[in-house]
């Protein structure tokens, strides 16, 4: 384990939030960022990502791309992409079996690669789908600057132990004008406020969870620019009758209380590096 300053202020005073039992998380004192600290190591972290976790997605790949899908249409992703730097080159980091790779290769001829830490399911894509996916990190893949039009995450930077220098890299892999879409678990949203500890984010595999506001604060530190944004989930599955679920479900979305946010970030064309 290890101690870690808030990655959103860098502040290192933390009060207790949510006891867990296995593992707690705290908030910073100044910014209420919520955060597991101390935190398992990076490499302990990445043994979880196991055969287990490659059955997982194996199993649920038609939904998550069906979810990612519905993301990137909220923000009208087909009107934007051909201005996008060219030509085109998507990025998909924690790709896992890489459905999502071959639908935007297979739909709109884009170049794409992948990123996994997952060795099972990159395996997988690379045999199955014939997509390129480097096994490993981002850090580890060590792109070019600039080399991608588009970097997309979903429900990744919530399991990434340096989440300031994991946005930095992405900063620095995007050709000025590209667009990154993150997709996280919002701790402003409805269901976390509803649930607390209970909440279904808050799992040992998450060691950060970001607000809006917080995430919104790290991409500005890191040189991005918002320029969308969507929301979505407004109470889970089973919780309450279809009746309930489904108007406060259309609410979420419409008035930002989902449980999943979606922020479109921009890497600006003029704009000097981050801290210049």
């Amino acid at each position: 384990m290890r101690r870690i300053p808030c990655p959103v202020c860098g502040n290192d005073e933390f009060v207790p939030h949510w006891d867990c039992g296995e593992f707690q998380f705290v908030r910073c004192r100044s910014c209420c960022h919520l955060c597991q600290n101390p935190q398992p190591l990076a490499e302990d972290v990445r043994q979880r990502y196991d055969q287990k976790y490659f059955d997982y997605e194996r199993e649920n790949d038609v939904a998550f791309l069906n979810l990612m899908l519905l993301g990137l249409r909220d923000v009208a992703y087909e009107r934007w992409i051909p201005d996008l730097p060219q030509p085109v080159r998507v990025l998909d980091i924690g790709c896992a079996t890489g459905a999502l790779l071959e639908f935007l290769a297979g739909k709109h001829g884009l170049a794409v690669q992948g990123v996994e830490v997952c060795a099972p399911a990159a395996r997988y894509g690379i045999g199955r789908r014939s997509v390129p996916i480097h096994i490993g990190t981002l850090e580890e893949a060590a792109f070019a600057a600039g080399e991608f039009s588009l970097v997309h995450f979903s429900h990744v930077i919530e399991h990434i132990p340096d989440p300031r220098g994991f946005l930095s890299e992405v900063f620095r892999i995007l050709a000025p004008g590209g667009r990154a879409v993150v997709v996280t678990p919002d701790t402003a949203g409805l269901q976390a406020r509803l649930f607390g500890r209970r909440w279904r984010s808050a799992i040992a595999d998450h060691l950060h969870l970001f607000s809006r506001r917080g995430l919104s604060q790290l991409l500005g530190q890191c040189g991005f620019s918002i320029v969308d944004q969507a929301y979505w989930g407004g109470l889970p599955q089973g919780t309450v009758p279809r009746w309930v679920k489904r108007p406060v479900d259309r609410a979420a979305k419409r008035f930002r209380f989902g449980d999943v946010m979606l922020l479109l970030a921009e890497r600006p064309r003029t704009a000097a590096e981050p801290g210049g």
